[in-house]
């Protein structure tokens, strides 16, 4: 009998606790990330932005910070959003997408997540590794501010 309640108090504090589990699915494994950077480009070039590509996937806990961090911190999304096509692009075991990380200089080697640049042509501008713009578990608003509005299409035309 102790068995059975010691089973049970273990299935519901399991329930419990995948109940808890925050669902984040914003990086697909199906997507062609080529498809979403044409299509952003077309989107940049109409809205005068450059685009930003979050690059990690959906195992990643500083990705999930850092989108906790963009939907708590107004400031920071509208920076963002005024500024950027923004686009999720997977790196999983279920889909390494190595023919499109190649082509934009492996910014896997930075670690995850990390932030690739592109103007409205799609030409890469910049990698950012998410490391520099980290403080304590999360991300600091100077430090994610300061890297938008430094990489925005104002500040990076030619």
């Amino acid at each position: 009998m102790k068995i059975l309640k010691i089973v049970l108090i273990l299935m519901l504090v399991q329930i419990g606790f995948a109940q808890a589990q925050e669902k984040f699915d914003i990086y697909s494994i199906t997507v062609d990330p080529f498809t979403q950077v044409a299509e952003a480009k077309v989107q940049a070039q109409k809205e005068n932005k450059n685009i930003l590509i979050q690059v990690g996937g959906n195992w990643c806990i500083w990705c999930r910070y850092f989108h906790k961090f963009l939907s708590d911190n107004k400031k920071v999304d509208s920076i963002l959003n005024a500024n950027y096509v923004s686009i999720h692009v997977n790196y999983s075991k279920e889909n390494k997408n190595e023919a499109f990380f190649k082509a934009y200089n492996n910014p896997g080697r930075f670690g995850f997540p990390n932030f690739l640049v592109l103007n409205s042509k799609g030409e890469l501008l910049h990698i950012q590794d998410s490391g520099y713009l980290e403080e304590g578990k999360g991300y600091s608003e100077e430090k994610v501010s300061r890297f938008l509005l430094l990489w925005n299409r104002l500040s990076t035309q030619q």
